[in-house]
């Protein structure tokens, strides 16, 4: 039984109250623990006290920090897995309706979370949002951009279809970028297509400023590789529900995870693993190591059994998207509230964590803090039952 629950502005989300749908505990554990990192990283009680793992590399390299995003769209892409299933058996109509909607909704979000709350601060006065600098791209837009093209895909050309549209997509994006960049190194952050690209079809105002020029990593071309993440999560799941939870099935997902993270560093040689601009070479090192993180995670929690420890995670799992959206609510909130001429979580963090640790340790405990303050919402939502799904 499920009752529906519809929002005024974003469409119809569902709140649901039956048991969860059968799934594999290590596909949810590592959607957990990819929600519970990503708040963390997202939400230090300082950014100028960040230990370097938890920051993302300046351009090229790679940090675990890095990994978060692709390993979301890679869960994407396991939750893919099932629901393809039925969706697959739909008409046509009904399956592009439910995935347009499902895209676009995800896509609003993502915009009204980038203006929100809708007012700022102007030499610590309230002001209302400057919606004509609205930031288009986002987290949740790639997210959006990456599930509708992915299905679209998938349900049109199948499995093998999906694998040369991958296989292309990352040849052809790293042509794009080596053609069109800017010579002698294409891959610099003012010469890189990417860039160009977005720039051709979204004005300066409306696109991220944080790398002192106006470059948007979740850029439009950028978005191309990264659909190749959530492809790779869904051939993931399909396997391992055609193999079941065995033995052999981790050794073929730990062996796929180290051919293609060596594959990843062979190519980084010649088109550098970068985030920024989602490298060709950055998506197969991301699928692959997120391989090897679940063929670990299988290893223990369903060959070995040992599932004491899983709840935890669980429940960032079940409830993921959800919760990463609130966790952005919140903290906004508390940065609107004045104390001192101060923001409420800068107060909090000055207050509570610096005032007792180290900087680094300071600003770390606050994030983690704060992730397990979610940690109980979403622990008293799946004690009620209450799933919302988008």
């Amino acid at each position: 039984m499920k009752t529906n629950f519809t929002a005024p502005t974003m469409g119809q989300p569902e709140l649901v109250r039956s048991p969860l749908a059968q799934r594999y505990l290590s596909l949810d554990v590592l959607r957990g623990m990819t929600i519970a990192l990503m708040i963390v990283v997202n939400t230090p009680g300082s950014w100028e006290a960040v230990y370097a793992p938890f920051r993302h590399a300046a351009w090229h390299g790679f940090t675990i920090t890095d990994l978060v995003f692709p390993t979301f769209l890679f869960v994407v892409g396991n939750a893919m897995s099932f629901s393809m299933k039925k969706m697959e058996q739909q008409d046509e109509k009904v399956f592009l309706g439910k995935v347009l909607k499902r895209t676009a909704l995800i896509f609003l979000i993502g915009l009204l979370l980038n203006c929100f709350p809708f007012v700022t601060r102007v030499n610590g006065e309230l002001a209302i949002f400057d919606f004509a600098s609205l930031r288009i791209m986002g987290v949740l837009q790639r997210i959006a951009l990456c599930y509708g093209i992915a299905s679209l895909v998938i349900y049109y050309f199948k499995t093998r279809g999906a694998i040369v549209f991958s296989v292309l997509a990352l040849l052809i994006y790293w042509a794009l970028l080596y053609f069109f960049g800017d010579a002698p190194d294409p891959y610099t952050l003012e010469g890189n297509a990417a860039l160009k690209f977005d720039q051709l079809l979204i004005p300066d105002r409306n696109v991220y400023k944080g790398y002192g020029i106006p470059f948007d990593p979740e850029g439009l071309l950028s978005t191309l590789p990264a659909i190749v993440n959530v492809i790779a999560g869904f051939l993931a799941g399909m396997f391992i529900q055609k193999k079941g939870n065995q033995l052999g099935t981790v050794r073929t997902l730990a062996l796929a995870g180290v051919v293609l993270t060596a594959l990843g560093l062979l190519w980084n040689v010649f088109f550098p693993i970068n985030k920024p601009i989602w490298t060709s070479s950055y998506v197969l090192y991301t699928v692959g190591l997120d391989l090897i993180i679940l063929a670990v995670l299988m290893l223990v929690i369903e060959v070995a059994n040992l599932k004491g420890w899983t709840y935890f995670f669980e429940v960032f799992g079940r409830n993921p998207l959800f919760i990463y959206i609130l966790s952005g609510v919140i903290v906004r909130i508390l940065s609107l509230i004045r104390i001192n001429d101060q923001s409420l979580s800068g107060w909090i963090y000055q207050n509570v964590f610096a005032s007792v640790w180290e900087a680094k340790n300071a600003s770390l405990l606050f994030a983690v803090s704060y992730m397990l303050v979610l940690w109980g919402i979403g622990c008293w939502m799946d004690r009620k039952k209450l799933y919302v799904k988008v």
